[in-house]
């Protein structure tokens, strides 16, 4: 049997294809059927859903199922078998289209930094949630619930950040008041201001971008959207009722396996990540405040006092002119020519003091201190004594 001109040659006859008796033959004969979903599977499927994982979306709940219950079924006949049981509604469309912006090529070129308030944790205040986005792999960096949002979480974000991963090129954030300065509302922000951490980023020699609108971060909204729809469920799911279980399950589990699920490949394996040496980074991302040491070697801060300590290097430091530094962590510390004093909690109660300096040098594979050769003192010379002799000599 062959085909010509949309007939077919049976038997050396012409027959026009999809007429008469060869148009009521069913094409697909000696294929494998699609196998029918067992009805107990379905009614699993249900009861998980109705049971279990009511709040959870078709995505996620079907993520559990495969991997946590073992049910050998598709995306698709998931949500097919839960909205035809009503357990399950149909997404609204998509709207308008909106071509997205291109990722960048190289991890550490771009790193997204923003919060999001929701309520985690049923009955508690709501938190906001701090993330660090790559945006060449759409790898979560950094990841804390804090109260709320501001310069020292920030901070907190960025030293993380730069710690466990290196400087990086560019930060991307919205137009908060801890990020930038609006002069006039509405008006144009700048970061050309005294805001510690448009001030940080400049001596670390990383970019900062500026959103103008929220449209502008949807990488990061798309990326906030999937964490509102999975963590307030999974944070129930592992009886969590307080906010540094949150963080310590973030740390451990969540950010791990959001990273396996949603994380790209970039562009290039290539990274533009740089370590940084020889940065105190406590100190570069603090909060700075310029004082000046009194009388007494105290510094004045926030109503109260800070003590500094006696230090082997200088006497004192009176009438110097020092910084204050608010760390990230809730600590004070004392600085004075780009070298820490002391550390102090909020109470002004001393944690640490100076390290003593050291010069150092190697023999071998020993560091050893080079220390002054120690000289035995010389006996003062009796000089009257000896003028007394030339005086008798010559007379």
């Amino acid at each position: 049997m062959s085909a010509l001109n949309g007939y077919a040659v049976v038997d050396g006859e012409h027959r026009a294809a999809g007429v008469g008796y060869d148009g009521l033959v069913d094409g697909r004969g000696g294929r494998p059927r699609r196998k029918r979903i067992e009805m107990k599977t379905i009614e699993k499927l249900c009861q998980l859903k109705r049971e279990q994982y009511a709040d959870f979306s078709i995505q996620h709940f079907w993520e559990k199922a495969t991997e946590e219950h073992q049910i050998d079924i598709s995306y698709t006949w998931t949500r097919l078998t839960l909205q035809a049981a009503g357990l399950a509604d149909k997404s609204p469309g998509r709207g308008r289209y909106r071509r997205k912006r291109e990722r960048r090529a190289l991890r550490g070129m771009l790193v997204h930094l923003d919060a999001s308030m929701h309520e985690w944790i049923a009955g508690l205040p709501m938190w906001d949630l701090m993330v660090a986005l790559d945006d060449a792999d759409g790898r979560i960096l950094y990841a804390r619930l804090v109260p709320q949002e501001g310069t020292l979480s920030s901070l907190a974000a960025l030293k993380s950040v730069i710690a466990q991963h290196g400087r990086f090129g560019e930060l991307y954030t919205d137009r908060g008041s801890h990020f930038c300065h609006t002069p006039t509302a509405g008006g144009p922000s700048t970061t050309a201001h005294d805001g510690a951490v448009s001030r940080a980023l400049k001596l670390l020699g990383i970019g900062q971008i500026l959103a103008r609108s929220p449209q502008a971060r949807g990488r990061s909204e798309r990326a906030f959207g999937t964490i509102q729809g999975r963590l307030p469920q999974e944070l129930r799911r592992a009886g969590i009722r307080d906010y540094p279980q949150a963080n310590d399950y973030l740390a451990k589990v969540f950010v791990p396996d959001f990273n396996r699920r949603f994380t790209v490949e970039p562009a290039s394996p290539a990274s533009a990540f740089v370590p940084l040496v020889g940065v105190d980074l406590d100190l570069v991302l603090s909060v700075p405040h310029p004082r000046r040491v009194d009388n007494d070697s105290t510094v004045a801060f926030d109503g109260g006092r800070l003590q500094l300590p006696p230090t082997p290097d200088r006497p004192h430091y009176v009438r110097c002119e020092v910084t204050v530094h608010e760390f990230p962590e809730g600590t004070l510390g004392i600085s004075y020519l780009g070298r820490e004093l002391a550390r102090y909690n909020r109470d002004g109660q001393l944690l640490r003091g100076p390290a003593p300096r050291c010069r150092r040098a190697l023999r071998g594979n020993t560091a050893v201190a080079l220390r002054a050769p120690s000289v035995s003192p010389r006996k003062p010379k009796n000089r009257t004594k000896k003028r007394r002799q030339r005086q008798n000599s010559a007379a």
